[in-house]
């Protein structure tokens, strides 16, 4: 038996481990990258969506409620217009109704790109 028999297999061995590793770390910042737990739910797949989540106290079905209205009624150009931030504030008023919620979440809603 030559050291290079005894050397190589667990050489070998280390490098799988190694590249197995690897793996893993690029599968964690994939995921901080897209700004998503493992534990995120699938159906918040967007920035803006994990946004409002993580603003509605973790409701789900809220977020993406609130979500798809958004892409619904937001006129183009909004921000900075009035009368068309209203149309978003009345469409999350009838979703929320709550005034102070709606200006809370509409300030989150300002500075997502995606609305």
């Amino acid at each position: 038996m030559t050291i290079a028999t005894v050397i190589m297999p667990a050489r070998k061995a280390r490098a799988i481990e190694y590249e197995e590793y690897l793996n893993r770390i690029a599968e964690i910042a994939k995921s901080v990258e897209a700004g998503q737990a493992a534990e995120t739910p699938e159906s918040l797949n967007t920035p803006g969506r994990r946004a409002l989540y993580n603003n509605l106290n973790q409701d789900e079905a809220l977020a993406v409620r609130i979500d798809e209205t958004l892409k619904q009624v937001s006129p183009d150009g909004w921000r900075g217009i009035q009368t068309r931030e209203n149309v978003i504030k009345s469409a999350l008023n009838q979703i929320l109704k709550d005034e102070s919620e709606v200006e809370r979440i509409f300030l989150i809603i300002q500075k997502q790109r995606e609305y």
